[in-house]
């Protein structure tokens, strides 16, 4: 899977970090659970993986911001930008199965 990185990510990933203290990552997706139609969509979570809680203004103004920085990627599956490096991955390389479970 591709890795989506550039001098723009890396300042944009810095400025998201301060909408979200504490986050360590933000996963986007163009589905957000609370609609039925295509709606930019963000979570955050800190380095143990535990959701931080985002106002719904800042989620979506983060979503937006990121896709908009990222017109090259197929945003039909979500993808995580770790807030440090300001890497950009398919949120499915970030997390690997669960033991067990398929």
């Amino acid at each position: 899977m591709p890795e989506y990185r550039s001098p723009r990510a890396h300042r944009l990933a810095r400025v998201l970090a301060d909408m979200a203290p504490g986050a360590a990552v933000l996963r986007i997706s163009q589905l957000d659970p609370t609609q039925s139609w295509p709606s930019p969509f963000c979570r955050a979570y800190d380095r143990l993986g535990r959701a931080i809680p985002l106002t719904r203004v800042r989620g979506l103004t983060a979503a937006r911001w990121i896709i908009r920085a990222h017109p090259d990627v197929r945003w039909d599956q979500p993808h995580d930008l770790d807030l440090h490096s300001g890497v950009l991955r398919p949120t499915a390389e970030r997390c690997p199965v669960a033991e067990g479970a398929r």
